[in-house]
């Protein structure tokens, strides 16, 4: 999902002056590197980023978990504490029976 975006011709400016110079390779590099520094200088940013993707189903709990930096256990937590029901997935009958039997093959 590219999404474009128009930068304030200084900070523009101040982006090419580093990429002539060889801190950066490209406007792209700079950007991450701009965007990861703000999620460090930010935490809080990761985990509502994490909170997000999960809701929408983007990523998994322990990947949430793993934006966050925090464990699987720490991030159910947070999302009790916001109130965000977790949406726990079982496996249908069919499927149940389809591993006994299996299991049952196996012995």
């Amino acid at each position: 999902m590219a999404e474009t975006f128009a930068l304030p011709t200084i900070i523009e400016k101040e982006m090419r002056a580093l990429i002539k110079y060889g801190y950066y390779a490209s406007i792209d590099e700079a950007v991450k590197d701009a965007f990861r520094t703000l999620l460090n200088a930010k935490p809080n940013l990761k985990t509502v980023a994490a909170i997000e993707l999960y809701k929408e189903g983007a990523v998994s709990l322990g990947k949430a978990a793993e934006i966050a930096g925090v464990t699987t256990v720490e991030f159910k937590d947070i999302l009790a504490d916001r109130g965000i029901m977790r949406e726990v997935s079982s496996r249908s009958v069919e499927e149940l029976e389809k591993g006994v039997e299996l299991i049952k093959r196996l012995r």
